[in-house]
């Protein structure tokens, strides 16, 4: 299993009544492309938000160190994502979340 990252993009009529695209970026753990793809699709957010698949990147090194995929029973396939806010002007939530 590999890490990729998938650039998404929508449009929302939420903001500037969605004459532009926005953007965003979920992490999957898959076999390949075509797997990370079909699992981004998966999101809940994808599918609220009209989603598209804008492109992918598989995330083997950073920095020279090798990512490694270990699967962890205890989470339950659940996502965990650990935010450092950098601004007061982002809203403000626990640090740490499980999707």
């Amino acid at each position: 299993m590999k890490l990729y990252l998938v650039h998404c993009g929508f449009y929302d009529l939420e903001v500037a009544e969605g004459v532009f695209e926005s953007h965003t970026n979920f992490f999957v753990v898959a076999e390949s492309f075509d797997d990370a793809r079909a699992k981004a699709k998966l999101h809940a957010d994808f599918s609220k938000k009209r989603m598209h698949v804008d492109g992918l990147q598989e995330v083997s090194a950073v920095n020279g160190f090798r990512i490694e995929a270990t699967a962890d029973a205890s989470l339950d396939g659940r996502t965990l994502v650990v935010s450092s806010r950098h601004r007061d002007l982002a809203p403000t939530r626990p640090a740490t979340s499980l999707v």
